[in-house]
């Protein structure tokens, strides 16, 4: 039922309204209000949510929260420095880490975003953010009103690619510009709408 597509903003346990995904439990509730949409403006904060989105494909979102701990342990606390210096070694380790999603492609994806980030000629925060619309739009209604996929996200995903990322396509790249606040889809009447600090 909190899923339901046409659904508009929901009271939470404390009566507060939110968007409809993030009642399930309370840490989706603590993600929803305290950081989803929330804006994003250092390197190694979007390196983190660029791992994340990567590794959520094909996931719930939820089991990558859960993990987030394991995963902040396992790559250095997203240091890009540290983590494009992960050898063949640290691979294998990681692929025996229980506590993350142990799947080569995106581990070895990780690592090779860390050395496309050290490669940049301007900070990773001023491409990103150069991709975020011009203006808010309306507030989504219902969770049938937000897109997967935008013309931003996909000129986003392209500019990062050619400029080395990998495991990062136009929808990846639109949950990144949701959960960094390059754009707000929380709902029409969500407590956490216009929230940006």
């Amino acid at each position: 039922m909190a899923d339901d597509p046409v659904r508009g903003a929901v009271a939470g346990p404390d009566g507060a309204l939110r968007c409809p995904w993030a009642l399930s439990t309370p840490l989706y509730i603590d993600y929803h209000d305290t950081e989803w949409g929330r804006p994003v403006r250092d390197t190694v904060g979007l390196f983190e949510r660029i791992t994340l989105e990567a590794f959520q494909s094909g996931l719930s979102w939820l089991t990558i929260l859960r993990k987030r701990p394991a995963f902040r342990a396992a790559f250095a606390g997203f240091d890009p420095a540290t983590v494009a210096a992960f050898d063949d070694q640290r691979v294998t380790e990681l692929l025996v880490d229980a506590g993350i999603v142990r799947n080569r492609r995106k581990i070895e994806a990780t690592i090779m975003n860390a050395r496309a980030v050290l490669a940049l000629d301007e900070p990773l925060e001023d491409i990103v953010w150069s991709f975020a619309p011009p203006s808010p739009g309306a507030a989504p209604l219902t969770l049938a009103d937000v897109p997967a996929v935008t013309a931003e996200s996909k000129a986003l995903a392209k500019a990062l690619r050619g400029r080395g990322f990998v495991f990062l396509g136009p929808t990846t790249a639109y949950a990144l510009m949701q959960a960094c606040g390059l754009v707000d889809d929380h709902l029409d009447g969500c407590v956490a709408r216009g929230v940006t600090g």
